[in-house]
């Protein structure tokens, strides 16, 4: 899917943005921007896209997304009710690559931020020691200066170059740019998707939907995704499933193959398996242990 370009909000004169946000949700629209982000959920859940890869997010959850990486913040349709009692909340970090100067990253001291960045293509959660140690720098960048931000913006990508706990998030590093047009469909398709995957789709009615014939659907979709549109309803399904599986522990598997938009019992375990490497079973035990043990 074509992510839109977003031109991050900052004085022309500056080459970093620092927000902390209350909002009602995270906004709907896949996206991508010239600067990496240091992005941490202080409130909110539900399904993020990031490159080709598609799972839950949560509170206290610590990603670094890339340089023209798309990138979007689902929230669950509970953020969307207009309930003031509901919010979402983030810290975001946005700089550019070269934001200490382009001879900076010439330097052979600047290598780490090299390999760094690199790493950084893919998207990384961010986890052990220097978690909360990027965390309280992210806080504080907030309410200072420029000159102090750009040092904490510095400290940050200090930790992160040698640490050891981040892994990747998705196996795509590249990105298909797209006009407004392709934009607005594809969001329009998403959102659709994401409100009605819990029921049979055809790819009549998603057609419909885009405004194409059912073969200009399909070799729409997969241009754009570099995957079937029934591969991205699985994996829409497959998220949902691992959130009741771990929010809901009265939720039956029999339950949760329903709610989630599968037809039997086989299905929905082959494909589970398929995409996250387990079973359902196996899934709940290994989130309780992680849980316990922190």
């Amino acid at each position: 899917m074509k992510p839109q370009f977003f031109l991050v909000p900052r004085d022309v004169q500056r080459t970093h943005v620092v927000r902390h946000h209350t909002l009602p949700n995270l906004g709907t629209v896949w996206h991508y921007h010239p600067e990496l982000e240091l992005h941490y959920i202080i409130r909110g859940e539900g399904v993020r896209f990031i490159g080709d890869n598609i799972s839950n997010f949560y509170a206290e959850e610590l990603l670094l997304i890339g340089a023209d990486l798309p990138h979007m913040w689902r929230c669950n349709e509970a953020y969307f009710r207009k309930d003031p009692t509901i919010t979402a909340e983030a810290v975001v970090v946005q700089f550019l690559p070269d934001f200490m100067g382009k001879d900076f990253l010439k330097m052979p001291e600047a290598m780490p931020l090299l390999n760094l960045y690199e790493k950084a293509r893919s998207g990384l959660v961010i986890g052990g020691a220097v978690k909360p140690e990027i965390i309280r720098l992210m806080k504080h960048s907030v309410h200072t200066s420029d000159l102090q931000r750009v040092i904490c913006i510095l400290s940050m990508l200090e930790l992160l170059s040698g640490a050891a706990d981040m892994a990747p998030i998705s196996s795509r590093k590249g990105i298909q740019k797209s006009s407004k047009e392709e934009n607005d469909r594809l969001n329009k398709i998403y959102s659709y998707t994401l409100e009605h995957f819990a029921r049979d789709l055809t790819l009549e009615e998603m057609a419909e939907v885009a405004h194409l014939s059912v073969t200009s659907f399909c070799r729409y979709f997969k241009k754009m995704s570099q995957k079937t549109f029934y591969d991205f309803l699985t994996e829409i399904r497959i998220s949902h499933a691992q959130r009741l599986l771990i929010e809901d522990e009265s939720a039956t598997v029999e339950v949760i193959f329903s709610e989630c938009g599968f037809n039997n019992r086989s299905s929905f375990f082959s494909h589970f398996k398929r995409i996250t490497g387990c079973t359902p079973q196996e899934y709940k035990r290994r989130y309780l242990y992680e849980n316990i043990f922190i």
